[in-house]
């Protein structure tokens, strides 16, 4: 069942919207070869903990850190640890805020120093295609004109879109109804209504789409090895559009 969210409920998300973005704001400088992937998770659970709110995703399902921190072939869900980053690496960061009762989830990939030009290409493209997903809302609208646009704009770039992974709904729960696929055609769906808010994640490879799960029972990775990027905000429906909760 799809709950939206009040004025008040909304306010709360957004505040814990500012923490996620002070989270970024101090990991992407970080974000540099000869760091490890734990020391980003260490610095981001110090953050949101100073914020007064708490990691949404430790301990969720078990997961054992503050973020997932996937690298280079790695989609989703990468277990920090003691990988080290280096030269021409992509890193998509993941993280989730719990503020009060309610969850926030965003994402982003960063080149780790210089990239080559269709990796660059692989980390905006996630971006752009998230922007168009927003950009194909209009009052009345169904999930799949997002899903559709997402999925023209990745495909347009000459990369592919993981299926077997979705956006959300979001809330008191960090994955609520409806799912928001990143791919599909116009006019299916849920209808898009004021107050719906929704995790949105396109996630974007180089190569095939298709994906496998490690041993470890969460990293998932791209079965030809080839990269990936990530993107997600946390955002809502209002009478007077859409507003991105976890990015100016």
């Amino acid at each position: 069942m799809i709950e939206l969210k009040s004025k008040r409920e909304i306010e709360i998300m957004a505040e814990a919207g500012l923490v996620m973005k002070q989270v970024f704001a101090s990991i992407e400088p970080m974000v540099k070869p000869g760091v490890t992937t734990r020391e980003l998770d260490e610095a981001a659970e110090k953050i949101i903990r100073g914020a007064g709110a708490k990691p949404a995703f430790k301990g969720y399902r078990n997961f054992p850190a503050t973020a997932c921190i996937s690298v280079n072939e790695q989609v989703v869900h990468g277990i920090p640890g003691p990988r080290i980053l280096k030269k021409g690496d992509i890193l998509s960061f993941d993280c989730g805020v719990l503020l009060q009762g309610y969850n926030v989830d965003a994402a982003r990939s960063w080149a780790v120093g210089t990239v080559s030009e269709v990796h660059a290409k692989l980390i905006r493209t996630a971006r752009d295609s998230f922007l168009a997903g927003l950009d194909a809302y209009k009052p009345g609208s169904r999930i799949g004109d997002l899903s559709s646009a997402i999925q023209q704009c990745i495909e347009s770039a000459g990369f592919q879109v993981v299926r077997d992974f979705v956006g959300h709904g979001i809330g008191k729960q960090i994955h609520e109804d409806p799912q928001v696929p990143n791919y599909g055609k116009p006019g299916r769906g849920a209808r898009i209504e004021c107050g719906l808010c929704l995790a949105i994640e396109p996630m974007v490879t180089e190569g095939h789409y298709a994906v496998e799960m490690l041993e470890d029972g969460w990293t998932v990775v791209t079965q030809d090895k080839k990269m990936a990027s990530h993107y997600e905000d946390t955002i809502v429906f209002t009478e007077q559009g859409v507003v991105n909760l976890t990015c100016d």
